[in-house]
């Protein structure tokens, strides 16, 4: 999932509301078939915006030592580059 594909904060409250209101429903009477599909594709989708989300922040992190020496993974500073985030 890249960047444009990711849920806006609207839509991953909407998301989140109905996945905890299905669980609710779950815990009190049961869901129909029906329910259940929509439960378990809403919380494939807020893990796909999760990790998704985790994955930028981890990629545009720059790691220092206690020296203020950078010391960010040669994987990460790939993925920098790949992105235009950096010019080394």
């Amino acid at each position: 999932m890249d960047n444009k594909d990711a849920m806006s904060k609207e839509e991953e409250k909407k998301v989140t509301d109905r996945i905890n209101e299905l669980y609710h429903k779950k815990e009190k009477e049961g869901l129909t078939p029906e329910e259940e599909a929509e439960r378990k594709e809403l919380h494939k989708k807020f893990l796909a915006n999760f990790r998704a989300a985790f994955k930028q922040d981890v990629e545009n992190m720059v790691i220092l030592d206690k020296n203020g020496k950078e010391v960010t993974s040669e994987r990460a500073k790939r993925a920098q580059r790949k992105k235009g985030l950096r010019k080394d």
